[in-house]
């Protein structure tokens, strides 16, 4: 057998809004930008060193767009890693990413806490 998981799904307020934070700031690929008719699209993004994709997804309705941000009860819900935690760290700063704490090294390696504008949790992770 010979699965992987190919994409998650990111509940955010807007295509566009999504699209220019992950695209326009962060420097992820954009995979897919379909249409689906009613409004709804198709849209994929990837960081530049590959792995799983993210299916950003429009909320629709009040349960969904309760959910924005909030997707993983509060914890950090994603980890962005990273072959140069200094590097990236400099990077998403001058870009206006808001980190949450300053970086820090634990055993298992680099790691900063950052969220995207739409309130989800990230981890900035360069392993040991």
């Amino acid at each position: 057998m010979n699965q992987t998981i190919s994409s998650i799904a990111l509940v955010v307020p807007g295509y566009d809004e999504a699209i220019e934070f992950y695209v326009g700031i962060m420097g992820f690929e954009l995979l897919s930008d379909a249409n689906q008719g009613d409004g709804k699209r198709w849209v994929t993004v990837q960081p530049k060193g590959g792995g799983t994709a993210l299916l950003l997804a429009k909320a629709q309705g009040p349960t969904q767009t309760a959910a924005i941000g909030n997707q993983s009860g509060g914890r950090v819900g994603f980890i962005l890693q990273t072959d140069d935690f200094a590097r990236d760290y400099a990077a998403m700063l001058a870009s206006g990413v808001h980190f949450e704490e300053e970086p820090r090294v634990e055993p298992y390696g680099t790691v900063a806490v950052w969220h995207d504008p739409f309130g989800n949790r990230w981890d900035l992770l360069q392993h040991a």
